[in-house]
């Protein structure tokens, strides 16, 4: 051959699509190919298919099986006058390099391809009965089967069938293989067969006349005795032959294995026996099924076996799938298990799971089965088992818009046809698309995209990815809003009854109420309800995913009407990814959020990622400087802590929107799991809040009262949780006061201007108006509500010198200066410092005393009716139990551990700890019970509006305090088991530390 022609043929053959064009000249110069090697025909016919190397060497592989001259001659000739043959054999061959494995072993095989007839085009189940009909072993239903999985790919690469075609083919291909391989175990063991009738119901993708070139097949089994056989007796005979049936198509042989065929979609998965009676599988459904079984049962299929009985179990069990949808919960139990899928994806693999990551096949077919389950129940034109049909029907009745479901049924397609081709390779079970650059070039061409087909796979997967990701739960929402708006002409709407019972499902209690909202929202042609009919479908997915969806419309549509005209409101929910979703959150999590949200709506900029300062909280220096600098400019005292009172209920709103939305994570973060971390950061932020305020207010009442300078010094003292930084959202502020007359000022003056700022300031925060009230308690000081409200540094030191309680220095662990004369608070903090951390520690009196007093204080204190196993507060292993043992440990040690010199619980806790005072499993005992208690208060304040020490009561709040605290709906009760089995671990713990049991 000379250098030219070689270079001739070279570059021709690069020209045709081959990536190794050296080694494709040496086999078309082998033996072989010698008489078609410069035949036009053949090369344009190799160039044409996905992968002409790949091809061609199965070509020279299946000509070298022929048994001989002759064959290899009848071969080369059909296939170069034959293009039917040619593009089927050459097609398959540059696909799968299983089926040219097939092939090469069973060289006479190719004669299956040579038939081009109408009903060899679009074969059904009797077909492909007959093309197996010969088998009669394992290996032998191998061979038929891959025989006839040929023709299949056949038809499928040359696009003589589409997608859904192929899928439908390639169950009943399984369900033909279903029936040979139930006859062969009957056949094996007539008795059994004679003792049982058996029903095989295929389900998945095989029950959905929908399945994968290799997939598992999913199967439920239903027997019942023959005759008047024993029923135990054909149970077992039935389960023999379901069995041996399993074995037959799963396992490998010299002909390697047909699929798996898996049973674990039956009753109590692979803990329930594997044959039922069909009045056994009807009981379990009735009292036992979850959600996502119903939704299984979507594609439940006879395909083998005794028919008429598989059509009674679809008859007998159907009327229970069309009544899943009334389950409590029902949309949320089916999402949340969509999310639990994804979860469970190797982070490596995510971005390549075709099937079940984010914009994949299950995202589309979980849709549509929602939709199903939702409307079926009363259209029965929904009842499809196949999702491209669903799909159609659903859109044709107006359940989904028919833009979106065309959109959908092309993105759909397309990922099952990549899913095809890339199992179609080598045969193998697998949803990841592949990184290597060959394997994608195939791929990208078997799909017809020939000019760059890497890059063009590339940017159409990720573009139909797209389209799925933004689409499969606007899906749900969508004609929602479409029901109640202007509609596009043409478009069928979605009737009141199906609106109504959409809403049902997704947990709305009043679904008229939440379609006037959405009317009220989404009506209209202006700027504003076309961007609200644009948020709303993701906005219900999250109010959805609430204990209280009527209560989070509800407050989106007062924010929007509040907010509606102002230009950067829809503009954050619209760009700014965090906004809309934490706002969801936020309106959805019970009351308090948004009522402070709807005093004051512009507050919703801090939830986007912007300018807002978003949802940080913000230290206690920045927060007394904005205050302070509000006060300087205001007219007056009340104008000055009107100001405060705003920043206030601000950073409150800040402060809880941080907490719900890091309570419950969202679609890009997940819950924070550091309980303590979360109660840490709110006891910080509210006790910070609380100190700026009283500093502001404090200047307010001075400055308008007595100018630049008081005549005494003054101070406040935090007292209790204030002091130790763990205030709620529902804490008052404990505090003590402290003065000190200024040189040459009258005792008496000084006393009457400490008490007139007091009580200005008490009055000045409780005024009634739109930001909630900050209630000053001074019970803690010296003689509680019998001693005087504010007393001079020297009468506290004659006081505490003199009449001072034990349960007055154990209450001034917890105290700390909060605002006023910065120095006067540490005087203070000097005087007391000998008395709540005595030298030597307490004596056996003193211990004894507190003691007696915690005692008594729960049995007098606890409130009549409360059960005192979930008070949070005075309960047993709760934030009294806790906090008296570890103040008891401060009053005894802290002389000797400075770590315990601190007026905050979870740190002294530590600190005992690593002085060795008690052990870290007892350590980590009271700080759990601690934090958890802490948590339910604020929950509770949260959901409710205002504070409690225990459980609500009323389901919904009850729901979303199990929300806050990371239940999902229906599982209060685990809730509450567990807050009982924490403080009753606790309440061991103390009885062991504080009353030395």
């Amino acid at each position: 051959m000379t250098p030219g022609r070689r270079s001739s043929t070279f570059t021709r053959l690069l020209r045709h699509g081959f990536t190794d064009a050296s080694a494709a000249e040496r086999l078309l110069d082998s033996a072989e190919l010698a008489a078609v090697r410069d035949d036009p025909v053949l090369l344009e016919a190799l160039g044409a298919t996905a992968d002409p190397d790949l091809a061609l060497h199965g070509l020279v592989r299946l000509l070298e099986a022929q048994p001989g001259p002759t064959a290899r001659r009848e071969l080369l000739d059909t296939l170069i006058a034959a293009k039917p043959l040619r593009d089927r054999l050459l097609g398959v061959l540059g696909a799968s390099a299983a089926l040219a494995d097939h092939l090469a072993r069973h060289p006479r095989d190719w004669e299956a391809l040579v038939t081009y007839e109408p009903r060899d085009l679009h074969p059904g189940v009797a077909e492909f009965e007959r093309g197996l009909a010969e088998a009669g072993d394992p290996v032998s239903l191998r061979v038929a089967y891959r025989r006839c999985l040929l023709s299949i790919a056949a038809r499928d690469v040359c696009g003589t069938t589409d997608v859904a075609e192929t899928a439908a083919e390639l169950a009943d291909l399984a369900t033909a293989t279903l029936r040979a391989a139930l006859a062969l175990a009957e056949s094996a063991a007539p008795e059994d067969a004679a003792r049982c009738r058996l029903a095989v119901i295929a389900m998945g993708k095989c029950g959905g006349h929908e399945l994968n070139y290799v997939s598992d097949v999913d199967v439920i089994f239903v027997g019942e005795a023959a005759g008047e056989a024993d029923e135990a007796k054909a149970l077992r005979s039935a389960t023999k032959l379901a069995s041996h049936m399993m074995r037959i198509c799963s396992e490998t042989t010299v002909e390697g294995s047909i699929w798996p065929v898996d049973a674990n979609l039956r009753p109590e998965g692979r803990n329930g026996p594997l044959v039922r009676t069909l009045s056994s599988h009807l009981a379990y459904y009735q009292r036992w099924a979850k959600t996502w079984e119903f939704q299984a049962l979507l594609k439940a299929r006879p395909v083998a076996g005794d028919l008429d009985l598989g059509a009674e179990y679809v008859a007998a069990l159907e009327p229970l799938v069309w009544k899943a949808a009334e389950r409590e919960n029902f949309v949320v139990d089916v999402q949340k298990m969509r999310r639990r899928v994804v979860e469970n994806i190797p982070a490596a693999e995510i971005d390549r799971e075709l099937k079940l990551g984010p914009g994949g096949l299950r995202d589309v077919e979980f849709a549509v089965q929602l939709l199903q389950l939702v409307h079926g129940r009363a259209d029965a034109s929904l009842r499809s088992g196949t999702t491209l049909d669903a799909l159609q029907a659903l859109a044709s009745g107006g359940y989904v818009g028919r833009d979106d479901a065309a959109r959908l049924d092309e993105a759909y397609r397309f990922l099952r046809s990549m899913e095809h081709r890339i199992q179609l390779y080598r045969l193998r079970r697998t949803h990841l698309v592949p990184e290597d650059e060959a394997d994608l070039r195939r791929l990208g061409r078997s799909l017809g995209l020939r000019t760059d087909p890497v890059t063009e796979l590339t940017r159409e997967w990720k573009r139909h990815a797209g389209v799925v990701r933004r689409l499969h739960e606007k899906l749900f929402y969508r004609p929602l809003l479409d029901a109640v708006a202007q509609l596009a002409p043409g478009e069928t709407r979605l009737s009141a009854e199906a609106a109504r019972e959409r809403l049902v499902a997704l947990g709305y209690t009043d679904p008229a109420a939440a379609l006037r909202h959405l009317e009220a929202l989404a009506s209209g042609v202006t700027r504003k309800a076309a961007i609200q009919r644009t948020l709303l479908p993701v906005l219900l997915g999250w109010f959805a995913d609430s204990a209280d969806p009527d209560a989070g419309l509800l407050n989106f549509r007062k924010v929007s009407d509040a907010l509606g005209k102002t230009p950067w409101y829809l503009r954050l929910l619209r760009d700014e990814g965090a906004a809309a979703e934490n706002l969801a959150r936020v309106l959805s999590a019970g009351r308090l959020a948004p009522d402070l949200l709807m005093r004051a709506p512009e507050a919703v900029a801090l939830l986007g990622d912007g300018d807002g300062g978003g949802l940080e909280p913000r230290g206690r220096g920045p927060l007394e400087q904005e205050i302070l600098a509000a006060v300087r400019r205001a007219d007056n005292a009340e104008d000055g802590v009107r100001a405060a009172r705003g920043v206030r209920r601000r950073e409150l709103f800040r402060t809880a929107a941080a907490d719900i939305v890091d309570s419950y994570g969202t679609e890009t973060k997940p819950a924070e799991a550091d309980q303590g971390a979360l109660v840490d950061r709110v006891g910080a932020a509210v006790s910070d809040l609380t100190a700026a305020t009283l500093a502001g207010t404090l200047r307010a009442v001075v400055r308008d009262g007595w100018g630049d300078t008081l005549p005494t010094r003054f101070a406040m003292i935090g007292m209790g949780r204030f002091g130790g930084h763990e205030l709620g959202y529902g804490s008052d502020a404990d505090v003590v006061f402290v003065h000190e007359p200024r040189e040459g000022v009258d005792e008496r003056e000084a006393a009457d201007a400490a008490n007139k700022v007091v009580a200005e300031m008490r009055r000045l925060l409780q005024i009634p108006s739109a930001d909630p009230p900050l209630l000053i308690d001074a019970d803690l000081r010296p003689e509680g509500k019998s001693g005087p409200l504010v007393r001079t540094l020297k009468s506290y030191e004659a006081y505490y010198r003199r009449w001072s309680l034990g349960w007055e220095s154990q209450a001034l662990l917890r105290a700390e200066p909060v605002a006023g004369d910065e120095e006067l608070g540490r005087r203070f903090v000097e005087l007391i410092d000998p008395l709540r951390y005595p030298a030597r520690g307490l004596g056996e009196d003193a211990v004894r005393e507190i003691r007696r007093l915690k005692a008594r204080m729960e049995s007098e204190r606890l409130p009549r009716g409360a059960d005192p196993k979930l008070h949070t507060k005075l309960g047993p292993g709760g934030l009294s139990d806790v906090e008296w043992t570890v103040q008891l440990l401060q009053l005894r040690h802290g002389w000797a551990e400075p770590g315990l010199r601190t007026t905050r619980t979870r740190a002294a806790l530590a600190a005992a700890e690593a002085a060795g005072l008690l052990g870290a499993e007892e350590a980590a005992i009271l700080d759990e019970a601690w934090v958890l208690a802490t948590r339910v208060r604020n929950a509770v304040m949260l959901v409710r509006g205002r504070a409690g020490d225990t459980f609500p009561t009323e389901s919904r709040e009850l729901a979303a305090v199990g929300r806050y605290l990371g239940y999902g709906d229906g599982h209060a009760g685990d809730m509450l088991d567990a807050y009982r089995r924490t403080a009753r671990r606790a309440r061991a713990v103390v009885e062991e530390l504080f009353y030395g049991a």
